[in-house]
């Protein structure tokens, strides 16, 4: 699904895991047992999570998370913030999530918007979950509450994880849809390890950041304000532009200045291409294979380019 490096300490293709830290908030083993292998062997579709991802690699952690917050991020899409109280969850930007539903046979895959920092400091990660007739999302839509329990273990080997050796890396980011949920965690991790080199003197020391992310219409740009934030924060650092392919309301005041009419052009890739680049694409499965193309016959190295694809 993505071409980056492997992840140590990850286990391939097993379930991996670890019971003991189902009975937080009364999430009981038995309960877990059921969540995880029940739901594993009767998850058939050929568009199911588990088998599309069935060779890519997971950590052995599987945690009990409550839901503590659940927000309407658009007509189509609901945000949730989940508390993860076991201190062994960690994962890295960029990342998704198996998704064990209670009563649910179907496990659901979502990426994590929120940033690696979020989860050491508030045991918080947040999810935005599009409605489709998928069990999972039906789920989040239909039934989730304040307080729902689930069960999550992470996996994928997309994501950003520079280290303080690293030389500085600039990123340029390409979304369409709900594409820019793990791209959105990337664009987070990259702003906590700017503060942190800035206000502490770490030796993270980060390139520029180049944002471009594709949708509908203005309603189903997810999380633009807080992309707008870190823009106006980081002025010199992070650029955005926000497209928009079947626009009909008026656009804001605020919002113009960064929405272009139309999809994203490989002109607008090509600007951006240099040694020191890395590209990370996620979206539908055409406008990923399209750009990861375009990209390779641009003479950008494999290594450098990153893609995650959805159905």
């Amino acid at each position: 699904m993505a071409h980056v490096a492997l992840i140590p300490g990850l286990s391939r293709g097993s379930v991996g895991a670890i019971y003991t830290q189902a009975a937080l908030w009364g999430l009981k083993a038995s309960t877990f047992r059921h969540l995880t292998l029940a739901s594993i062997m009767k998850s058939r579709r050929k568009t199911d999570h588990l088998e599309r991802t069935a060779s890519v690699l997971r950590r052995e952690v599987m945690a009990a998370a409550k839901v503590c917050e659940i927000t309407h991020e658009s007509p189509s899409v609901k945000s949730l913030r989940l508390l993860v109280a076991d201190k062994d969850f960690s994962f890295k930007a960029g990342q998704w999530v198996d998704f064990f539903i209670p009563g649910v046979s179907v496990v659901g895959g979502f990426s994590i918007c929120s940033s690696p920092q979020q989860l050491e400091r508030d045991r918080i990660i947040e999810l935005a979950v599009k409605y489709t007739d998928h069990p999972p999302a039906v789920w989040v839509h239909n039934k989730c509450t304040l307080d729902s329990e689930v069960a999550l273990r992470v996996g994928g080997e997309f994501f950003f994880d520079p280290q303080p050796t690293d030389a500085p890396r600039n990123l340029v980011l390409i979304a369409g849809g709900v594409g820019i949920n793990p791209l959105l965690s990337i664009l987070r991790h990259w702003a906590d390890l700017h503060r942190d080199h800035v206000d502490k003197g770490s030796r993270h020391e980060m390139g520029t950041v180049k944002l471009l992310y594709s949708a509908k219409n203005t309603s189903e740009l997810l999380f633009k304000k807080d992309i707008l934030d870190l823009v106006h924060e980081f002025p010199e650092k992070i650029t955005c532009s926000f497209h928009v392919t079947k626009q009909t309301a008026q656009i804001s005041a605020e919002l113009k200045p960064y929405v272009t009419d139309g999809r994203i052009t490989e002109k607008e890739i090509r600007d951006h291409i240099s040694a020191e680049t890395l590209f990370y694409v996620c979206g539908p499965p055409p406008m990923t294979d399209f750009f990861s193309k375009h990209l390779e016959s641009s003479h950008v190295p494999k290594e450098h380019i990153c893609f995650e694809k959805w159905w």
